[in-house]
């Protein structure tokens, strides 16, 4: 196993060589990579959800290239290597799970999940560069999908009792933010609208977390849903010799119906 790691790395330091490497490869920097980073890490989410385990082998080595990559170019600069970026996720597992490498015991899992939440808030301190470091909601990567992000954010807001404690006043939330959605169309005032919409996609996300929900699945699987209907819809109408533009409303929205029965 150590055999094939040694051999990938040598192979990410041949492409990379200045003068005998590969063009691509060697013009690539931090920044350059980050598409394929967020690219590959989707495509490994696809497999998984394909139950596709050869792809899922296959998609697992194209991410693992994205950190030998970055690795190879950090280990250029005397920035750190490969094997450094391996101790540091190596000491934050062990640092993370006493109740596994040491004598912590935790008698529930609430009070393991805080303890691990306390370790997160305690290395974010130690590396705090700004003011806003000091923050609880410090540590969440803003170039996360949006739903993600919100979710982690009022995540962390919660755990510092931020949050509703029972999921009725929630649903009345949801119920308020979108008369406001409306009195904003109403308005005209389309950077208003926007304000809204977002206030609204808000407060879903957060009745999402208190339903045990999690939003960006719900709406992945809600869009995949919403692709297949339309699929059906499609064929429907090719198979009359028609296109979707020749057909009313009423006759795609039966269609739709025709689509949820199958």
């Amino acid at each position: 196993m150590l055999k094939n790691t040694q051999n990938l790395l040598d192979i990410m330091a041949q492409l990379r060589h200045p003068e005998n490497g590969c063009p691509w490869d060697v013009k690539q920097d931090f920044a350059s990579l980050i598409p394929y980073v967020i690219e590959e890490a989707y495509e490994v989410v696809d497999a998984i959800e394909r139950n596709d385990l050869d792809d899922l082998r296959s998609e697992l080595g194209d991410l693992l290239l994205q950190v030998v990559f970055h690795s190879q170019i950090a280990n250029e600069q005397d920035l750190f290597s490969f094997d450094q970026v391996a101790k540091s996720i190596s000491d934050k597992l062990i640092r993370r799970h006493p109740h596994v490498f040491a004598d912590a015991l935790f008698s529930s899992d609430a009070e393991r999940h805080a303890a691990w939440e306390q370790s997160k808030a305690d290395e974010r301190k130690e590396k705090s560069k700004t003011p806003e470091s000091d923050s609880v909601l410090s540590g969440v990567a803003r170039s996360l999908p949006a739903l993600i992000e919100c979710e982690k954010i009022q995540d962390r807001a919660a755990q510092h009792g931020f949050d509703w404690k029972t999921v009725p006043p929630v649903f009345e939330k949801v119920e308020e933010e979108l008369a406001e959605v409306k009195e904003a169309w109403e308005s005209g005032n389309q950077a208003h609208i926007q304000e809204e919409i977002g206030d609204l996609l808000l407060v879903v996300v957060n009745l999402a977390r208190h339903l045990n929900v999690n939003p960006e699945m719900a709406l992945k699987q809600s869009t995949q849903k919403f692709s297949k209907r339309f699929y059906y819809i499609e064929k429907q109408v090719a198979a009359a010799g028609r296109v979707l533009k020749e057909c009313e409303l009423e006759e795609l929205d039966a269609l739709w119906n025709e689509a949820k029965r199958a």
